[in-house]
């Protein structure tokens, strides 16, 4: 990212700045590039230009197979938690298949929400957090079937007083 001209990093800021609403990012980087730490700099700085520095990061080092030893030594001393793959042996990706299910939010609670329509911010919600698995408009509102992590299934118990539509 840190030769692509300004002009089209603008051009794509709104599909950028999606990465803001993001459980996780895979920031992907190319252990067998000359600067892997430049790289991982370099698109830090324009998370950080679209607000979404605070996104969790998975840092995850390609081409494992063909980087410099040192060079992934420095990496993973510098980011603990790193994994390193090879896309083209296949070593490492059910160690990341692992590390991605540990950090992703777990929807583990069903709920059926009936939301009023003045409260769109909370249909929004639990689509943005949560797993939607029906919607259906009726008069009182929103009603939505859905998987969400605790913390907001609690947030939102006070819409929870409905039957489920399946």
């Amino acid at each position: 990212m840190r030769h692509l001209p300004h002009q089209l990093v603008e051009a794509f800021r709104s599909t950028l700045e999606e990465v803001g609403e993001a459980d996780l990012v895979l920031h992907v980087v190319d252990g067998a590039h000359p600067d892997p730490a430049g790289q991982l700099s370099a698109v830090r700085e324009v998370l950080g230009e679209i607000g979404a520095q605070d996104v969790r990061e998975l840092v995850v080092v390609n081409k494992s197979d063909i980087a410099d030893p040192g060079e992934v030594d420095r990496i993973r001393r510098s980011h603990p938690d790193a994994v390193c793959v090879s896309a083209r042996t296949g070593a490492g990706i059910d160690a990341l298949r692992l590390r991605i299910a540990e950090l992703l939010p777990e929807y583990d609670v069903p709920v059926t929400l009936l939301v009023p329509y003045d409260r769109g911010d909370v249909v929004a919600k639990v689509h943005r957090h949560g797993q939607v698995d029906a919607v259906e408009h009726v008069a009182e509102g929103t009603r939505l079937d859905a998987r969400l992590p605790a913390w907001l299934a609690g947030d939102l118990a006070r819409f929870t007083d409905m039957p489920s539509l399946h």
